[in-house]
């Protein structure tokens, strides 16, 4: 289509629209003085970054705002995407890759007397809305949304204190507070003009409406109003700008004179400081009551705005409420965002006026869920004392949702009292609670998994009733993630060489990576191909050199694992592995072993106490190699603290092997393992999460496997898994133990380490001993194939070549096919420049 937008709305001044280095460096310099107050010889290198974003931000806006007229003039169904994260990373380098200015921009730069775009850059403050996967697979799908021409809208909470930034302090993780806003961030537009008003708390009562109809209103005791701030998403060299909607919570009532005037100082602002706690902090810590209070009063309160975001909408072009799914569809990003379906419901019946048949035939064809884990602890369940007192007429609402669809269920199953109880939205085993992973089930169109394996785990272990009931609801959808950051941003020499290759049509098409596939027998190619990756190895290098003050090999086997802390996760299973390496080379037993430097990165939840041992388990290791002579040139550790979007960008191009070794059946699919493949490491792993299809695409030769099936780990379990009786029938594991009970890693500490190994020895909850020998076995072949450079560049390329099924844009167009179905809705901009 053609959209003609009149001049203000274009914006037709060059300045703000133009794409060439005189017209980049024309809107730095209108910024430096206009928006900054500076003059470009007092500018520092922070200045030029907020000039840059602001000229590059202008840009988008004429985008952007072309969309919305587009949708607004032909309405087309929307993706709303909710979700508690969004890790969106730096937007700078994105955005000017999307726009294709990247060499513009650092022309304009020169002319600033600044040499290199990474220097302004690193000057940026990445948000730290995300814990990790979850967050950055929104973000990704957000960026897919756009390239793919899907007119979407991400909507979260725009949280004043992202994750916490981590520091290293004796081997130990120390959080400390995200001020990733000090600086200011110049790509968000805010809109106080669209706030929303969210209650909480209060009563309900009935009465009869002016027709005679039983009603229910909800009277709310405590209030916050969400106010808006958009944040434009570029899709690739097209012109749909979708945007990602962040609510900041603000006060009703920010000043209570009356108490100020009486001597009350804090009770004059106490509602302020109340309601601004909403979007204060990324996941307060739910380990008391308050935090618990907290998280749920976030979780409603960013899905209460999106939703009246949504409905005010249809209002504002015209639209019947009724219409609801015709413009609308809503994917939940995993349980948090799960009281939509509650809040729905109230925001029809009770405010539309809608029957209770019309209420629900709207919010089970507008909503659709997303499960991403099958471990407890993101199943969420609120006891019914917490949610009843925050909010009572959503627990009205599911009580009368449960009754309904129980009844079905008798229906289906008379007499089955026991599948009632698995299937009801009420937990009824010890304190009562809401199943928030029910509530999305039983009103959603759509349940998916996110890799082949865990959707079949879903049906067959987490959900088996209800895929009984509904088999046509659940279905699979592998994660995939952005080739344009993490391979065309992320690793120049490598996305240079490929292009040259093959060209460029891949940075959109990433399943076009396979015509690399005949050069795996070029000679030269290969050469080449391991000199971009050295490149890359060299640039991380550079900076583990200067923030751990540790010199590390580029030519030695960058052995890595980034991803968040977790048991399940197995990092302290590489970390045995390693200090099994060290003693072989201790022992003069290491002939053949490949120089490795083995990186670890990641965060651990605050109060997850067995996590942080880990990281302080890592950091001990890596103290005593590192000062050890005999390691030189043979084995160096790194833990890379305050892993972020940021330091994966130099991360995933240097890695040489990525470590992918959780227990099979519990990883739901990761999306690092598919990052590293993209950028041609190979893989070490078990049958877990997406590792499943990783291997598939890429063939049985081209993957280290290794490990238990989820089968033969329920197996295990079942027959009485004792790992103390493993502990001495495995080859070089009672030394590695031994070691650390001596103290070796702790400076004589034998004391430091010991929950971590009584964990292990006594229960071994994720059967770590049961995969430890098949791990250094299959270490064993990483060293073989290492040691052949020939064969492991072919492998490199062939990871690379055929990690096209692993884009977003391949996920994207799944979920618009088989859930959404929604469709490309190309915006075409025209303006009249006389």
């Amino acid at each position: 289509m053609e959209l003609r937008l009149p001049t203000p709305g274009c914006n037709a001044d060059t300045n703000r629209n133009g794409l060439t280095a005189d017209d980049v460096f024309a809107g730095m310099t209108e910024h430096l003085f206009f928006s900054l107050g500076k003059l470009a010889p007092a500018a520092n290198h922070h200045d030029l970054y907020m000039a840059l974003s602001h000229a590059v931000r202008d840009r988008l806006m004429t985008r952007y705002l072309a969309g919305i007229e587009a949708i607004s003039a032909t309405p087309k169904r929307v993706v709303a995407y909710l979700s508690a994260e969004f890790l969106v990373g730096p937007q700078l380098g994105n955005n000017l890759l999307m726009l294709g200015i990247q060499e513009q921009a650092s022309e304009a730069l020169r002319r600033f007397g600044v040499n290199s775009l990474e220097q302004i850059t690193e000057m940026e403050e990445e948000p730290g809305l995300g814990n990790g996967g979850l967050g950055r697979l929104a973000a990704c799908y957000l960026e897919s949304l756009s390239s793919l021409e899907i007119p979407a809208t991400g909507y979260g909470i725009r949280y004043e204190f992202g994750i916490f930034d981590q520091l290293i302090r004796d081997g130990w993780q120390v959080e400390i507070t995200d001020k990733w806003l000090k600086g200011g961030w110049p790509w968000e537009v805010p809109h106080p003009d669209q706030s929303c008003f969210v209650g909480f708390g209060g009563r309900t009562e009935s009465y009869q409406d002016d027709l005679g109809h039983y009603r229910v209103r909800w009277i709310p005791v405590e209030h916050a109003i969400g106010i808006p701030h958009d944040v434009p998403v570029l899709g690739y060299r097209v012109n749909t700008c979708n945007r990602l909607r962040l609510w900041r919570a603000d006060a009703a009532e920010s000043f209570d004179f009356y108490a100020f005037n009486i001597g009350d100082f804090y009770g004059a602002v106490e509602e302020k400081v109340g309601s601004e706690t909403l979007s204060k902090v990324l996941y307060p810590n739910d380990g008391t009551d308050e935090g618990r209070r907290l998280r749920l009063k976030q979780q409603h309160f960013f899905v209460s705005c999106s939703l009246q975001d949504m409905l005010r909408s249809l209002e504002r072009r015209g639209l019947p409420v009724t219409d609801f799914p015709k413009h609308w569809t809503v994917q939940l990003n995993d349980t948090h965002p799960a009281i939509a379906v509650a809040e729905l419901m109230r925001l029809l019946i009770d405010d539309k006026r809608l029957t209770w048949d019309q209420a629900w035939e709207i919010t089970s064809q507008s909503l659709a869920y997303t499960n991403h884990t099958l471990l407890p602890e993101a199943l969420e369940k609120w006891g019914l004392d917490l949610f009843g007192s925050l909010l009572p007429r959503h627990l009205e609402l599911i009580f009368e949702i449960n009754r309904r669809f129980l009844q079905q269920v008798r229906l289906r199953f008379p007499g089955n009292e026991a599948i009632l109880r698995k299937v009801s939205i009420i937990d009824e085993e010890g304190r009562k609670a809401v199943r928030m992973a029910h509530l999305a089930t039983v009103a959603s169109h759509h349940v998916n998994g996110v890799a082949a394996l865990h959707s079949d785990l879903v049906k067959s272990q987490l959900f088996p009733e209800f895929a009984s009931l509904w088999p046509e609801k659940f279905t699979n959808i592998t994660n995939g993630v952005t080739p344009r950051r993490w391979l065309a941003l992320a690793n120049p020499p490598l996305a240079a060489l490929v292009s040259e290759a093959i060209g460029e049509g891949w940075v959109a098409d990433l399943a076009q990576l396979r015509r690399l596939e005949p050069l795996q027998h070029d000679r030269s190619f290969l050469e080449r191909w391991e000199q971009s990756k050295l490149a890359g190895k060299k640039h991380l290098a550079q900076y583990i050199h200067r923030t751990n003050g540790l010199l590390v090999d580029p030519s030695s086997l960058f052995d890595v694992q980034v991803k968040r802390i977790h048991e399940y996760k197995r990092q302290h299973l590489n970390a045995l592995q390693v200090i099994a390496q060290y003693l072989r080379i201790k022992n003069g037993l290491a002939d053949g072993e490949a120089p490795r430097t083995v990186i670890f990165g990641g965060k651990a939840a605050p109060g997850y106490y067995m996590a942080k041992l880990i990281i302080r388990f890592i950091n001990g290791i890596a103290e005593t190699i590192n000062s050890d002579p005999d390691m030189e040139g043979r084995l160096r550790v790194v833990f890379l603290a305050d892993y972020t979007v940021k330091l994966g960008e130099k991360v995933y191009p240097s890695a040489d092997l990525s470590e992918q070794i959780s227990t099979a059946g519990l990883e739901a699919s990761g999306t690092g393992n598919m990052k590293f493949a993209m950028n041609g490491a190979l893989t070490i792993g078990t049958l877990d999460g997406a590792n499943v299809e990783i291997r598939e695409q890429v063939e049985a030769e081209n993957f280290f496997l290794f490990g238990h099936t989820t089968e033969e780990i329920a197996t295990l379990h079942a027959s009485g898994y004792r790992p103390w009786d493993l502990v001495h029938t495995i080859e070089e594991l009672p030394e590695v133990i031994r070691l650390v009970e001596q103290g070796h890693f702790s400076h004589g500490d034998g004391d430091l380490f010991r929950p971590l190994l009584q964990n292990l020895i006594g229960r071994d909850p994720f059967y770590v001993f049961a995969d430890f020998s098949a791990y250094l076995k299959a270490q064993q072949e990483v060293n073989r194939a290492w040691a052949d450079r020939e064969r492991w560049n072919r492998m490199s390329l062939l990871n690379s070549a055929r990690s096209g099924f692993f884009s977003s844009d391949r996920s994207i167009g799944e979920y618009a096919e088989r859930i959404w179905q929604v469709a490309p809705f190309p915006v075409t901009i025209s303006c009249d420049l006389d």
